[in-house]
């Protein structure tokens, strides 16, 4: 078995937990929150392996380098980000009913990655421009800070769903289908707090990001497509802690910055690549 066939497995895996968690949501049965966790568990242990797996098949090939080089291998990444992620928020506040919200953002990433048909799934040698020790870091950096990012975005989804359903009834407990969600407050802090923890990521990538162009096209920052994407995204995070420290800002206001925010980086990281020209365009082949 190579690592495209055990990461193909992971996707329906993953497929099979998001179900999982989402029936849990709809039908509170707890036995299908057990399953869905153990199936997560799994999922992440076999794309782990198919990771590793991946690297050693570069390695055999003569042309040894960490999968993380085109937009394949930073799919794979991120799905396995956001499930390192989510798994830690379970286990922190013992809630399953999150995963509804959470988990099928990485298995569309996986499955993204599995089947699309508009890049290459082979493993090439890096081109001159991906040939640095900075490689790693700089993709780790923004694909960690892009996983948080996701994981806000499905809090948001959630608190807005709940804050609705409760100004229907006055915002009075119903018992209804919501109510087995975490308090609104926990999830605007938790939301919050991812926010801050992507924000800290996606900044070390663009850090790390600069210092890589200076050394493989001489400057820091050329105003790239992706670059420039990639500083609007920070911005929008940016302003959205700002809001909060300075302004108090919360509720629906962070929630809908949290939805808008990923799809600031969906463009970044899909939009640029396959829309937009530049140096950074060879990231989706």
């Amino acid at each position: 078995m190579d690592s495209s066939q055990l990461l193909g497995i992971t996707t329906f895996i993953l497929l099979a937990a998001s179900a999982l968690y989402i029936g849990l949501f709809i039908f509170r049965v707890q036995g299908l929150g057990v399953a869905a966790t153990a199936l997560t568990i799994v999922g992440l242990l076999t794309e782990t392996a198919g990771i590793i797996l991946r690297w050693m098949e570069s390695y055999r090939m003569g042309i040894g380098h960490a999968p993380l080089s085109n937009m394949y291998e930073s799919l794979i990444f991120f799905a396995w980000s956001i499930i390192v992620l989510y798994l830690f928020i379970e286990f922190r506040f013992k809630n399953r009913m999150i995963g509804a919200f959470v988990m099928p953002f990485a298995f569309l990433g996986m499955a993204y990655g599995s089947y699309a048909t508009e890049f290459s799934r082979e493993i090439t040698p890096l081109i001159p421009a991906l040939q640095s020790n900075w490689l790693i870091a700089h993709v780790i950096a923004c694909f960690i800070g892009y996983a948080a990012f996701a994981v806000a975005c499905g809090l948001g989804i959630m608190y807005l769903m709940k804050a609705r359903s409760q100004e229907k009834v006055g915002g009075r407990a119903t018992g209804g289908l919501l109510e087995s969600l975490p308090a609104l407050r926990q999830i605007d802090d938790l939301t919050h707090k991812t926010i801050l923890f992507g924000f800290l990521w996606l900044s070390a990538g663009i850090i790390t990001g600069a210092i890589w162009a200076n050394s493989a096209w001489g400057t820091y920052w050329s105003w790239d497509p992706k670059e420039t994407w990639s500083i609007i995204t920070w911005f929008i995070y940016g302003a959205t802690l700002h809001a909060r420290f300075t302004k108090g800002w919360g509720g629906k206001r962070i929630a809908w910055l949290a939805i808008i925010g990923l799809l600031s980086v969906v463009f970044t990281y899909y939009g640029v690549n396959f829309l937009l020209s530049g140096l950074h365009s060879y990231g989706g082949r």
